[in-house]
Order: C-alpha cells, then sequence, then structure tokens
C-alpha cells in the first residue's frame, strides 16, 4: 500500500544562515541584558563612524549669538558656553571615547595576556620576577598609575590620536589582565597536548603563541570587554582633569570640565547630557561583558 510522501523538513544544516545565526539569536534569547547593552555599543559605533553624517552641526565651530541656548527642536541638547551644540558634541565624542577605548583596552589586554601567559609557562624565577612587578603595578589604583604615566609621557598625538594617552591607559590594565590569564594558564600548562609540543622539540615561542594563548581566549574576551568601560571612563576623567583629550577636539570628559562648572546651575544640560553619555556607555560595556562572561565560562552556565 502506497503511503503519502511526507514534506522534506529543513534542518539547520541545510540552512547554513540559519546555523550562523543560531549562536546569536540564541544570545539574545538567553542573555537579554546583555543583548540591550550590545544594542547599545553598536549605536554609539555607528553614531560615531557616521558623526560626519548624521551630527547636525560642527563639532568645533562657535555661534556666540546661541551660548548657553536650552534644549530645543534646533538644539536638542542645547549649546555650551560658545555656542557649540551639545548634540554634535556627544556625537563626536563617541568617536574619541570608542576610539580610546577599544584601542587602549586592546593594547593592555593583549600585552596582559602575553605576560600572563608567559610567566605561567616558564615558572621557577622568571615567573616570580614577573608577579613581583605586577605586585608592585597593582599596588597603586588604577587612576593613580595612569596619572603618573600620562605626566610623566605628556601628550604625543599622532593622527589625531594621542598615543600617550592610549599608553597611560592600557598600562594598568596590563598587570589586571595578566595575573587573571595566569591563573588560568597554569592550568593549561600541564595539558598533555604542551606536554607532547614540548617533546615535539617546539620552541618556547611556538608552544605559548600556538598552543596556550588560543586557550585562554575566553578569559581575555571577557576582560577586553570589561576593560573597555574602564578605559572610557579613565579617558573622560583624565580629560576631565585636563590631563586627557584637549580643546577643542569633543570629548566627554572634557565637557564636564570648564565652563560646565561654572555654568551648572544657568545651563545643567552642559553635564547632564554628557554625563548620561559616559553612564550609558560604561553601563552598556559592563553588561554585555557579564553576560559574556555567563556566555562563555561553563562554570556560570546553568
Amino acid at each position: 500500500m502506497a503511503t503519502a510522501a511526507q514534506p522534506a523538513v529543513a534542518s539547520d544544516a541545510a540552512v547554513p544562515g540559519v546555523r550562523r545565526l543560531h549562536p546569536i539569536l540564541a544570545f539574545i534569547r538567553y542573555q537579554p541584558l546583555g543583548a540591550a547593552g550590545l544594542f547599545v555599543i553598536l549605536v554609539m559605533g555607528a553614531a560615531a563612524i557616521l558623526a560626519d553624517v548624521i551630527a547636525p552641526y560642527d563639532p568645533e565651530a562657535i555661534d556666540f549669538v546661541a551660548m548657553l541656548t536650552a534644549p530645543s527642536w534646533e538644539h536638542p541638547f542645547g549649546t555650551d558656553a560658545f555656542g557649540r551644540d551639545i548634540l554634535t558634541r556627544i556625537i563626536y565624542g563617541a568617536r574619541t571615547a570608542l576610539t580610546i577605548g577599544f584601542v587602549s583596552s586592546f593594547t593592555g589586554c593583549s600585552l596582559g595576556a602575553v605576560i600572563g601567559v608567559t610567566s605561567a609557562y616558564f615558572g621557577g624565577r622568571v615567573d616570580l620576577a614577573i608577579q613581583r612587578f605586577i605586585d608592585v603595578l597593582l599596588s597603586y589604583p588604577i587612576i593613580v598609575l595612569a596619572l603618573v604615566v600620562v605626566a610623566v609621557l605628556g601628550h604625543r598625538p599622532i593622527g589625531g590620536i594621542d598615543v600617550n594617552l592610549i599608553a597611560a591607559i592600557a598600562i594598568p590594565i596590563v598587570p589586571r589582565v595578566a595575573r587573571v590569564v595566569r591563573s588560568s594558564a597554569l592550568a593549561i600548562r600541564e595539558m598533555p597536548y604542551v606536554d607532547a609540543a614540548r617533546a615535539g622539540g617546539y620552541s618556547d615561542r611556538h608552544i605559548i603563541f600556538r598552543h596556550m594563548l588560543p586557550n585562554v581566549l575566553a578569559p581575555y574576551l571577557i576582560m577586553l570587554t570589561a576593560y573597555v568601560a574602564q578605559a572610557i571612563l579613565l579617558e573622560a576623567s583624565l580629560s576631565f582633569l585636563g590631563l586627557g583629550v584637549s580643546e577643542p577636539k569633543p570629548a566627554w570628559g572634557l565637557m564636564l570640565s570648564g565652563d560646565s562648572a561654572n555654568f551648572y546651575q544657568e545651563a545643567p544640560w552642559m553635564i547632564l547630557f554628557p554625563g548620561a553619555a559616559i553612564s550609558l556607555a560604561v553601563f552598556s560595556f559592563n553588561l554585555f561583558g557579564d553576560s559574556l562572561r555567563d556566555w562563555l565560562d561553563p562554570k556560570f552556565k546553568t
């Protein structure tokens, strides 16, 4: 007896696009707060990239006629003491904050990961010397160490980016990442594949970069995301103190200093909106970083 043909059911394997999207959709479903944080980060990133297109005014254009204008349809976030549009400067400030934040965090976390794995791999006197130096760096609060570094190095803008400012933010990140990565690398050092690589005659450099560093990728990515928020906050703090980005370049921390402190009663929007931008960026990266930790670390999965 003939049976009716059953309709074919498309599997995930037959639809490559579904398989590629599945981890993203799963992250959104099981980590909604992290997905919300990532969405805000992407919006800020798009605004920073497209600032020349979407910003309504020139961020450095001075208009004394529009000085201290309250929020309106023409200036949604108001203007500052020089008549510059605050919304425009916040949009361009996102470019400054995200650029310095990402570059500083990537530099500090990458150096810290290499140092941490190297320390764990060699052990003995090498590990002892590196860890004691890290202890010295960790004895300073992150803002104090950044202040010392930027005060010693000064400013060195290259291509519109202050290289010394990035170094001042990245250096305090290095020991904190190195200490966490070392703890993971100590366990990896005893794995059979590392012993097999040693027995095979591979160099220490090859083992560190090809066998150990890739296996600390999960904690590295978690810290990279978390320290972007720290770097943004640190850049804003240094700019507020006059040691970071300088006028007339738009930066969120810089917008909170100077005339904003003098006119905070007459024009509170000069402090309110830049402060909200800093808080939203830091909060979004922290949300995403915490969710990424839960997503990548099996110890946190339920």
